[in-house]
């Protein structure tokens, strides 16, 4: 390597290199690695199986999902609650027998206390009047058990048995991590594309759907939101537009809301979840 390429300081274009070597130590920027379009999901697929949608539904967040895979996700997470109500449960039931067990172990404690005081009293007054120095020896009042061994097996400490909190009762979005109940799954119809042909399956095509207003090619790169009145997905520039003027659904004209207009989330980067 010569010497010019060791010191190339001097050029007039600032190059990639460079900038990702002043962004690291700078901490100026907020992108740190090029993510391929494998890794992103498509705006019509899956946010579960990351496959297109055969029924989709739509969150009030705007995450898709398909419907027969967001159920059986909800079966599943209702199954592990379950479950884990079940355990709960039986370590409850179980510190309360131990705190019974305790409390009547207290009391037989006391019983023999109190007959012991009573019964050698004498006892007691000549063990008093002897020598008051206490004994510095470790092993003695019971402290020989609680003394660990790391070489006896039966003497080895125990972190003792794993504590199970209390779960969540709710079906969470596996996206938004918000409460799931079926009612909040809205339908989604997708307009497919005019394409005279016909033999391609609609799944392998590029541009698979069209704005149901505009006719406006859909892809990642559009912002697109679902009409809840109608299920019916159109591009954000066409809400902007036309539709907040009289807010009323094209599809159907009925009368809509702020909260009708779910705008779909854009492609992010993730892996499925099944």
């Amino acid at each position: 390597m010569t010497r010019h390429s060791k010191n190339c300081t001097a050029g007039t274009v600032y190059t990639y290199h460079e900038r990702q070597r002043d962004t690291k130590a700078s901490g100026y920027g907020s992108k740190s690695a090029r993510l391929g379009k494998d890794s992103m999901k498509d705006f019509d697929c899956c946010c579960l199986t990351l496959q297109p949608c055969r029924d989709p539904v739509v969150t009030q967040e705007g995450y898709l999902y398909d419907k027969e895979s967001i159920l059986e996700y909800i079966l599943k997470q209702k199954k592990e609650i379950s479950r884990k109500l079940k355990e709960y449960d039986k370590q409850m039931k179980r510190e309360k027998e131990e705190l019974a067990e305790l409390a009547k172990a207290e009391e037989e404690s006391r019983k023999l206390a109190f007959e012991k005081a009573n019964s050698h009293a004498t006892e007691a007054k000549a063990s008093s009047s002897g020598a008051s120095g206490g004994s510095i020896c470790n092993m003695k009042e019971g402290k020989d058990k609680d003394l660990p061994s790391f070489w006896v097996p039966t003497m080895t400490p125990d972190a003792g048995p794993l504590k199970i909190e209390k779960p969540d009762e709710k079906v969470r979005c596996p996206m938004s991590r918000k409460p799931l109940k079926m009612k909040d799954l809205f339908p989604v119809k997708f307009t497919p594309i005019n394409d005279r042909d016909q033999s391609t399956a609609l799944i392998t095509k590029q541009a698979r759907y069209v704005c149901a207003v505009t006719n406006d090619v859909l892809g990642n790169s559009v912002p697109c939101a679902v009409l809840k009145t109608s299920g019916s997905v159109v591009t954000l520039d066409c809400v902007d537009k036309l539709l907040r003027k009289d807010m009323l659904d094209p599809i159907n004209n009925k009368k809509m809301a702020e909260s009708d207009i779910i705008p779909l989330k854009a492609s992010l980067y993730t892996i499925s979840h099944c």
